[in-house]
């Protein structure tokens, strides 16, 4: 085989892990003891290209899914999954007020540009993930974490779904992010 044959089969290989790596970073992932359980803190590093931009811009909503999962190492099986959580964050602009909206659940948020809401989407903060009433986390013991951040386009409108599917400048997202941890002790709640 020739050096340059053996080249194009590097390059045949290699090229579709190129092509799919994640447009979203994950950076210092943490979960600490809060008032209502165990609460996740993030940051995202991403930035949207020109066609979400123009989407957003003209109209369409954009669905954002941060995905936490929390599962216990076994050394017999596969790691056992405790808890799997999930939160949507929906971006809209609003032409009349040319305001962009940045929306969990009941919660929103305005902003006069489009980079500031996504500064706000970046920062992942105070989200419980696990409950304090939950009895099968247990302090001290190790824990695996993974998180992940993603463009959710099944939510899209649907001329925008079909659009969408296997469209790159439509995709974004992170690989998981997977962390050991040992949770510290929820301090008791606060008799009233």
């Amino acid at each position: 085989m020739t050096e340059r044959l053996r080249r194009w089969l590097l390059l045949l290989v290699f090229l579709p892990v190129l092509a799919w790596t994640a447009e979203i970073d994950i950076a210092a992932p943490q979960i600490v003891a809060g008032d209502d359980g165990y609460v996740l803190s993030a940051d995202f590093t991403f930035e949207l290209n020109q066609r979400l931009e123009e989407a957003v811009t003209k109209g369409v909503v954009l669905y954002f899914v941060a995905d936490f999962e929390l599962s216990r190492p076994r050394w017999y099986w596969l790691d056992e999954k405790l808890l799997s959580r999930s939160q949507t964050y929906r971006l809209s602009y609003h032409a009349l007020t040319r305001q962009y909206r940045l929306s969990t659940g009941a919660l929103h948020q305005s902003f006069s540009s489009l980079s500031d809401a996504l500064r706000m989407l970046a920062r992942l903060r105070n989200w419980v993930v696990i409950d304090r009433n939950d009895k099968s986390i247990k302090a001290g013991e190790p824990y695996q974490a993974a998180l992940r951040l993603r463009l959710d386009i099944t939510q899209l409108p649907r001329p925008f779904q079909i659009s969408a599917l296997g469209n790159k400048e439509w995709s974004l997202s992170s690989d998981w992010k997977t962390w050991q941890l040992s949770l510290p002790a929820v301090l008791p709640a606060e008799v009233k």
